[in-house]
């Protein structure tokens, strides 16, 4: 049987972290940033983790991380 692939897109998008969960970057920052306050823009920053309801469908796009 072949080996599974995982979604590339998800790929690029998620990071597992060490307590076997995932982390991503936040939403909202890509354009129309200059009616956005600077500490809304620098709170969007850092990354978020993924909601535990949301794992499960995660850990399908990616078998291997």
């Amino acid at each position: 049987m072949p080996k599974m692939k995982s979604n590339r897109g998800a790929a690029k998008r998620f990071a597992r972290t060490a307590g076997g969960g995932f982390k991503c970057a936040q939403a909202f920052r890509s354009h129309i940033l200059t009616k956005k306050s600077t500490k809304r823009k620098r709170h969007l920053r850092s990354m978020n983790q993924v909601d535990e309801a949301d794992v499960g469908a995660v850990r399908k796009l990616l078998p291997y991380s």
